[in-house]
């Protein structure tokens, strides 16, 4: 086994996706003691609420089994169905107790584990057929944990039991000398008695037993960091191709986005911090929309653009500034910004008309009116934080 694989490094609990594994597997935890506790306990409350009639059953089954009439005796069959019936109802005494303690048996898993139903259980296991790892299990930490719990039960029972017998060994003596029927209610009452008390001493051992076997199942499915990244890598994909295609999807982003410089109206500026460039369809019912916007080096590549495209530029620190934190690549710009962009739009349009020989060269807009918690810069803006200057 390699040396990133061995039981001292697996530090990481265990995943959802190993856990699911391992219970399509049938690797649940499963407390053999726990079970064993509720299906006695389960018995022993059946024999005390329904002793009385499986007793009452048996005895009458053994009454008639000694009172055979003379058909019974020479005729076979007779005596067959003789005791087909007798057994039949003693079954019936009996059938309550039974389904009890069934149900008690199948609901018990429940408690740790839960229910399973795995067609892999099914299937043959030749690696258990493995001798070396017969051996290996004979002399694990699981194995001697088995071997201590099998010790102190042997010594709990037969404690509890030597200590109920002699508490009670006048009681069985007196038993000889007590009528049958109330001798066999007495000796009934101290089985019950005595079945109660061992089955309490199993009890305390199940309560061990339980928390050990979900510590020992997370503890054997724990995983090494290694088999954790390779996880997932195999559920998410690995972190560096991820990034990679990241990268891609913003290069492409970016090279849709500088495609659109020319198509803009206008590149409001910071002067050199920020660049947002503006398209505005005449005659559309919608507001202008970003086509382009960006800082630092994005910011100096749109103005290059829309420089070797003739995109008219304007320098508006503010109102670069809160188009860029306010506004949407794509989408229309905020409704508190229409006034001073429209001042903007108004400029560009007659400088059009000037460049195409009609009018005059219209006056550069050098203060426009922006909502002063737009501007980040401002102590009212809505979104605080540093921005460039």
């Amino acid at each position: 086994m390699a040396a990133e694989d061995s039981d001292a490094e697996r530090t990481e609990p265990a995943s959802q996706k190993r856990l699911e594994q391992a219970r399509e597997e049938g690797d649940v935890p499963r407390s053999r003691e726990l079970a064993t506790f509720t299906v006695l306990m389960a018995a022993g409350a059946g024999l005390w609420f329904a002793g009385g009639g499986v007793l009452e059953a048996l005895n009458t089954m053994l009454v008639d089994a000694l009172s055979l009439t003379r058909e019974q005796v020479f005729v076979p069959e007779a005596l067959l169905e003789r005791v087909a019936r007798d057994l039949v109802q003693v079954l019936i005494a009996c059938l309550p107790l039974g389904v009890a303690v069934m149900f008690v048996a199948l609901i018990s898993p429940v408690l740790i584990g839960g229910w399973l139903f795995t067609p892999k259980a099914f299937l043959p296991n030749f690696g258990k057929l493995d001798p070396m790892r017969g051996l290996g299990n004979m002399f694990s930490s699981n194995a001697l944990v088995e071997l201590l719990k099998a010790i102190a039960k042997t010594i709990l029972v037969g404690t509890i039991a030597w200590v109920v017998v002699i508490n009670e060994m006048d009681a069985v003596i007196g038993l000889i000398y007590e009528p049958v029927e109330k001798g066999s209610a007495h000796m009934v009452q101290l089985l019950g008695s005595t079945f109660l008390f061992i089955v309490g001493g199993l009890g305390i051992i199940a309560a061990i037993d339980g928390p050990y076997q979900l510590w020992h199942y997370a503890n054997k499915l724990k995983m090494t960091r290694q088999e954790v990244i390779q996880e997932a890598k195999e559920s998410e994909g690995n972190p560096q191709i991820k990034a990679k295609i990241r990268q891609l999807q913003r290069e492409m982003a970016r090279k849709r986005m500088m495609a659109n410089v020319p198509t803009a109206d206008v590149v409001v500026t910071n002067p050199t911090h920020y660049a947002v460039a503006l398209q505005y369809k005449e005659g559309s019912r919608g507001a202008p929309r970003v086509v382009a916007m960006g800082v630092d080096a994005t910011a100096l590549r749109i103005r290059e653009i829309a420089l070797e495209h003739k995109v008219a530029i304007l320098e508006a620190p503010p109102l670069a500034r809160a188009l860029y934190t306010h506004s949407e690549l794509e989408q229309e710009i905020p409704e508190k910004l229409y006034a001073a962009v429209a001042e903007v739009l108004a400029y560009v349009y007659q400088l059009r008309m000037y460049k195409s020989g009609a009018g005059r060269y219209p006056d550069r807009p050098t203060r426009i009116a922006v909502p002063a918690e737009l501007d980040p810069l401002n102590p009212q803006a809505q979104k605080g934080g540093a921005a460039p200057q």
